[in-house]
Order: structure tokens, then C-alpha cells, then sequence
């Protein structure tokens, strides 16, 4: 028996990179899922590669930072589905400046991208999973919460590093507001991983400085975006029953 099988899985960001790689996992593994994100061809593709695996996917383009967008979404999954059993909010990403030279702009762009949309879905998706009292709420949350030196040392990411310690934050008081409805909440925390937008610049790093990803992660190599939609599957299927306001790092060992 497949671990989500005909379950209805809500994926943001899925257009590409890691949203991408966690919605083909979860309907490898039986989920019919709903796509969000606000690159139309990119869902597009994503969605033809999910129907292969004999999955139902159907794709929603918009901006999740919006509420009516969000909530869009979400009706989306129900009224083609009738229900919503996983919600995975892995938007994000980041406008990187050393912190003296960070523009007010560039900071309220990455908080909001981290954590609004993260809210917003979490809000409208979980009114239906307390009427059925199940469901599982996976987050993205990143090693970067506590600070990632690469990235320090060589270009800032004080917004991004502060959202993620947020997305950490926000899941453990979730978590434990929503433990009586049997609903668990949970993160994945990735390390560097070998994404198709930030691979490239993580192998440069790796080429050229002492203050690399490879060097500084005890399993001394990048991560792939399967690694990281693996435990998405694990936490998203009843084999993590137990197991509620837990961030579980996909970092190599950091």
C-alpha cells in the first residue's frame, strides 16, 4: 500500500525546485495533489510529469501572499476533491544584502514571501481539516534559521534567516493549537541542496572558497531535492503518527 494513497495533497511553490520534486514524491507515493505557484508554464510542466504516475493534479497560478489568491487555492483542492488531507507550504526565497547595505524593501519582499503565504494557507487550509480532525501540515523551514556561514560571510541573509527561524517558530505554536483536532504540524529544514536555480552558485562556492557548503556539512556534498521530499513523505503519511512540532533538518550533518 502506497503511504499517501488517494489522499489530497496542497503543494505551494511547486513549479519548480523543491516544490516540484515534493509534489512528484507524494504522488508517487498515491496523493492526488493540487498545484500553487505564480509561474504558470512552470506548474504546467510539473503537472505533466505527476500525471504519469497516474495521480489527479490540478494546478492553480497565483500569488499566495495574497489572501483571496491563498484562498483560492484552497477552495481549489476542495471543490475538486472534497477534502484536504496535506498541506505543504515550501514558498520562499530571499533578496540577500549584507546587513548594513539591506534595503527596507528587500527585507519586508523576503518576510512576507516566507511567511504571509505560510500563514494565509495554514489559516484557510486547517478550517476544514478540524472538521474531519486529521491532517498534516508540513513547513519549509532551512538550516539558514540559525544562520548559514556561506551565505553570511559572502553576501548577507539576515531577512531569509530570520523567516525561517519564523516558519520554525510559527509551526511549533501551530502545532500545539491544533494537537486536539489530531492535525500534526512539522518542518523540514534543508541544508544546501543542488536545486536547478541554486546549484550552480552553490558548486561555485565549492570551487572557489574555504567557506563552502561541501566543506562545512560533515557529509561533505550537496543534497538533492528527492532527499528532501523524502521526508516530506515521511512526515505527510500516518508512519509519523507521533510525531507534532518537530523540525527534521535534510542538512548533511550541519
Amino acid at each position: 500500500m502506497k503511504r499517501v494513497q488517494d489522499e489530497v495533497a496542497i503543494i505551494t511553490g511547486a513549479a519548480n525546485g523543491l516544490g516540484q520534486a515534493i509534489a512528484f514524491r507524494l504522488a508517487q507515493d498515491g496523493a492526488n495533489v493540487i498545484l500553487g505557484d505564480i509561474d504558470g508554464s512552470g506548474l504546467s510542466t510539473t503537472a505533466s510529469e505527476i500525471r504519469k504516475t497516474g495521480s489527479q493534479v490540478i494546478t492553480v497560478v497565483g500569488d499566495i501572499t495574497e489572501e483571496a489568491q491563498a484562498q483560492e487555492l484552497i477552495d481549489a483542492a476542495l471543490n475538486h476533491f472534497g477534502k484536504i488531507d496535506i498541506l505543504v507550504n515550501n514558498v520562499g526565497g530571499s533578496r540577500n544584502s549584507k546587513i548594513w547595505e539591506m534595503e527596507v524593501e528587500d527585507w519586508d519582499y523576503t518576510v512576507r514571501l516566507n511567511l504571509r503565504g505560510t500563514f494565509l494557507c495554514t489559516k484557510a487550509a486547517v478550517r476544514h481539516m478540524i472538521k474531519k480532525k486529521k491532517g498534516s501540515i508540513i513547513c519549509l523551514s532551512s538550516g539558514a534559521r540559525e544562520g548559514t556561514p556561506w551565505t553570511a560571510y559572502y553576501q548577507g541573509g539576515s531577512a531569509y534567516s530570520t523567516c525561517k527561524a519564523g516558519v520554525h517558530g510559527f509551526m511549533r505554536d501551530v502545532a500545539m493549537e491544533l494537537a486536539e483536532f489530531n492535525i500534526r504540524v512539522n518542518c523540514v529544514a534543508p541544508g544546501p541542496i543542488e536545486t536547478d536555480r541554486e546549484g550552480e552558485n552553490l558548486r561555485k562556492l565549492n570551487d572557489t572558497v574555504d567557506l563552502s557548503p561541501e566543506r562545512m556539512t560533515p557529509l561533505g556534498r550537496l543534497g538533492q531535492p528527492f532527499e528532501v521530499a523524502n521526508a516530506v513523505l515521511f512526515l505527510a503519511s500516518d508512519e509519523a503518527s507521533y510525531v507534532t512540532g518537530h523540525t527534521m533538518a535534510v542538512a548533511g550533518g550541519r
